[in-house]
This record gives structure tokens, sequence and C-alpha cells, in this order.
């Protein structure tokens, strides 16, 4: 192949020569000839009628990209975005250019985006680990806390040459592997293996080396829950399988129920698909549910009796808002039922970017692989050094995670201030929210239980339907824009996340400032009353 390629590559490019050899001998006789028998230009008239490439095709058209990428969608950042880009860099320009004088983004978990401030104690050891030349100054004292101080020395040792800069092992460096493990041991309650622990950029990259690894073919399917996080649907597609939907019950609040998984992994089969692994959010992205233990030990047992991976989205583990429930890992629900490494095959996968932290774009997250052979690890280690390592910074942030200030710390009361503060915020605005989407037109919007959304349900009039099939877009797309436009709210349709055939959804964040809620409500509610009133049957 690669010799075809070179001797493709070599046809061509003699061909040019040729082909330019051949002007310029065009040229000279022409003006050599006709010099005195025309008034155009030599030049002119070739290049006008002459070009050695003008029937060559582009080297790569949409047509003949990857079909894989074709299918690929992600809504989170899709039209709507592109859009109120747009129209942010009109207002930036010409401030009057809109009835509204900012965008509010309200279409992606993106925290500190819109506000949040980091967590003090964390970006204090990040700086000092960057830096370390300052650990040793004498004004450093006065600037960071001592427990900062002694922890950036503490996960510096434990860096070869104390380099930051540097690739680490491609798990992710031991020692934070160590503490990382240690962090689930304590949340738990059951020993957690450092060598269980992959270190990945943010949980996305996770969960394609998962999908790599499982699937082998549009034969080979996964169960998702609808409605699902698109990264989801868009990491089965690139890597060619096929999703398997399984519908959440909005009306018990977004419930998972094992009947319908084994509805849906029978319908599967019947169509000749092996299903591999069941994807489990929790707390639910878009929906905001948290799932009741209970329901995650049917769950587990499911996955145990059809030999099913689980894959365990536990990124928003730390924002549960309602004091009825907790979160509760599906590593502690399968250990707590007797089931270990040999029983269950688990992925559970956190994040720097959720929780109170946010630190989305320092790209930092982990993988805990159980319950899979030894021959099989060595594959997913292989798939992960062939990015050779996550970044550094990212790795450092997720052991801050798993083991922040504790009681007796000297940065621990403002830690606790910092944590508790963000979010008992984001548990009013959520409630803020819930509650004036309840009272629109035609709107029904369950409790945010927990992560970061709202996932409210729209009646749409007829005129509106026929309206967004004219403009040809789905009609929650279609009052997505219509929203936009006329306020400056970005929300994500919910027909990106997928739903129920004939319902329609929009997906908002709850993480504008709190001060920046009642514009939001404001806003909201006139453009619904005129949306309504515009559309009305």
């Amino acid at each position: 192949m690669r010799r075809f390629v070179i001797g493709r590559a070599r046809n061509l490019l003699e061909n040019s020569c040729q082909n330019y050899q051949f002007q310029r001998y065009l040229l000279s006789s022409s003006q050599s000839s006709y010099r005195f028998l025309s008034s155009t230009p030599v030049v002119d008239s070739l290049s006008s009628s002459y070009s050695p490439y003008s029937t060559m095709a582009p080297p790569i058209t949409v047509n003949t990209i990857n079909p894989k990428v074709l299918e690929c969608e992600y809504a989170v950042r899709g039209e709507i975005v592109t859009l109120a880009q747009k129209l942010q860099q009109e207002i930036q320009a010409k401030p009057e250019a809109h009835p509204f004088e900012e965008i509010l983004y309200c279409n992606i978990g993106n925290p500190q985006s819109l506000g949040q401030q980091p967590i003090t104690f964390f970006r204090e050891v990040l700086a000092l680990c960057d830096h370390p030349s300052i650990l040793d100054k004498s004004e450093t004292q006065g600037l960071f806390s001592a427990d900062s101080i002694e922890r950036a020395w503490q996960i510096l040792d434990q860096i070869p040459g104390r380099a930051t800069g540097a690739y680490s092992h491609s798990q992710g460096i031991k020692g934070l592997r160590d503490t990382i493990a240690a962090g689930i041991e304590a949340r738990d309650g059951f020993p957690a293996d450092p060598n269980d622990i992959f270190l990945t950029d943010g949980a996305s990259p996770a969960v394609h080396m998962m999908m790599q690894l499982l699937i082998r073919s549009e034969k080979d399917g996964i169960l998702c829950p609808i409605p699902q996080y698109p990264l989801y649907s868009a990491s089965i597609a690139l890597h060619g399988g096929t999703l398997v939907p399984y519908y959440l019950d909005e009306a018990t609040g977004w419930g998972l129920e094992v009947s319908e998984l084994k509805n849906q992994l029978e319908t599967a089969k019947s169509k000749g698909i092996t299903v591999r692994a069941l994807v489990v959010i929790n707390p639910g992205n878009p929906t905001g549910q948290v799932l009741a233990e209970e329901n995650q030990k049917a769950i587990v047992e499911f996955c145990k009796q059809e030999g099913l991976v689980l894959l365990a989205d536990e990124v928003y583990q730390e924002n549960v808002y309602v004091p009825e429930k907790k979160f509760h890992s599906f590593k502690k629900v399968s250990r707590s039922m007797g089931y270990g490494e040999k029983d269950i095959s688990l992925v559970s996968f956190q994040s720097v970017s959720k929780g109170y932290y946010g630190e989305c774009g320092k790209r930092g997250g982990y993988m805990e692989v159980t319950g899979f052979s030894a021959d099989v690890r060595e594959q997913i280690y292989k798939v992960a050094s062939v990015n050779l390592c996550s970044n550094i910074s990212g790795q450092i942030l997720a052991s801050l995670v798993m083991s922040p200030p504790k009681v007796g710390d000297e940065s621990y009361e403002s830690y606790r201030a910092e944590r508790d503060g963000i979010l008992s915020s984001l548990a009013r605005r959520a409630k803020t929210l819930e509650d004036a989407f309840n009272k629109l037109e035609g709107v029904t919007c369950n409790k945010a239980e927990g992560a970061m959304y709202l996932f409210p349900r729209i009646c749409l009039p007829e005129k509106a339907i026929k309206a967004a099939e004219a403009a040809k877009t789905a009609p929650d797309a279609f009052y997505c824009h219509r929203l936009l436009t006329a306020t400056g709210i970005v929300f994500v349709p919910g027909s990106g996340f997928r739903q129920v055939p004939g319902t329609w959804h929009f997906r908002c964040t709850i993480l504008p400032q709190e001060d920046k809620i009642p514009a939001v409500v404001t806003r909201l509610t006139d453009f619904h009353k005129s949306f309504m009133d515009e559309f009305c049957d």
C-alpha cells in the first residue's frame, strides 16, 4: 500500500512537471511566432484557457470522509450554540444590534465560564506544583496556606524529577493513583486498587476508550438511556456500533425500570445485535434524577445475569440537592451485594469538570476498571499508551478532588465554605428554574435531584409544529432558535438528546450565577407567552 501511494505521488509530480514544461514551450513559441499578430497578452490568454489542475477533484469532500463522522452528532455544541456565538460577536461590535445585552449560555455544564470561582486550595496546590521554585521562597509562606504547600511537596515528590511538564506513566502518576484509590475506598468502604485507575483528560476520552474496546462492528450494541448525554451516541457512532435505547420514565421522575432494560435487550437480540454493555448516568444527564440504592442493586443484578459490562457515568456524584437522596457508586453497591472481580465487569467514570469544582478546562478525570481479565487489561493499557498520558495538571486535580482538605487542615474551613456555598446555590437555582418552568403554559418539569440540568417537556401548538416542519427543523429546535434570537438565552433542544417519539423537550443548565437567574426567568416567561400567543391553534 505504501509503495502504491509513493508511486502515485511520483506520477502526479511527473505529470505536473510535464504540464509545466509544455506550458513554457507554448509560451515561448507564442511569444516568438505571434508577438506582432495579437494585442492580447500571451500569459493572460493561456491562464484563462488552460490550467493543468482545472479538472482535478478536491482531495477530500464531505462525500469522501469517514461516514461515521457524518453520522456523529453533538447537540450540546451544535447549531443553536453556533448561532449564539455569532450573535455574541454582533453584540460586541454593535451593542444595540439585538434586543438583549448579553448571551446567557444555559447549554453546557461549564461552570467557570458562567462565573463560578475555582476552589482556592486546589488552585494553590496547582500553582505551586507548576512553579516549584517558589516553594523555597520566604514570601510563599504568607501567600499560600501551609497545607497547600505541604500537599504540593507531597505531589512533587511522587513525580519523577518533580517535572510536571514531562510525560507520566500511561495510566497516570502512580502516587496520584494511590491517592485516588484511597479516596474511593474512603467513599465506598471497600478496597480500591491504584492499578485499576486510568487517569484521563476528563471522562470523555475514557468513554471513547471503552467504546473502542467493546465495539467490533455495527452488530455490537450498547444499551444507553434515552434521554442520553450525546457523548454516548457520538462515541458509539464513531466506533461503528449500534446504540440500543432504553427509555427513562418521565412520569416517575425519569425512573429506570429493569423491565425496560430486558425488553430492549430482547429486541436487540432479535435483530441480531450483540449487546456488550449498559450505560447508566447517575446522577442523570440531562434528566437530573438520582437513583435509589435498591434500583441500583437491580441494575447490577441485571448486568451480572446478562453478562454485560456496566459503564457507570458518575461525574455528578457531588451534585445531589435533595435530602431524601444520596449518591451511591455502583462499585459500592456491587460490593455490598457480595459481588467481586469475578462476578461483574464494571467501569466507573469520574471528572474534575463537574461537582462543585467545575474545572472543565483543566481536563482531568479517571476511570476505575474492575472485573476484567489480565489479558484484556493489557489491551486497555495499550490503548491508553497510544495517547502517551493525560495532562499532569488534570491528574493532580483528580487526586485533589478525591482527597480534599480534612478537618484540622489550615484550608479546611475556607474549603468547606466554598464547597457548600456552591452546592447550596446550585440547589436554589435548580428550584427557582424548576418552579418557573412549571408555571409556563404547556410546560412540565421534573425535580432536579442532582447533576446540573433541568429537562422540561413542552407541548407545542400544532401551528408551531407545522412552522418547524416548514423550516425543516425539529419543533423543539425551532422553539430554542426563536428563544435565542428573541432573548439571548441558549437552551439545547431535547431532540439532541433523543426522547420518546412525539414528545419535545429542552435542556437548561442551572449554572448561570444566582443574580442572573431572575433575568433568565423574566426573559423566558415573556418570550414563552408571546410564542404561545403567536402560534395559538
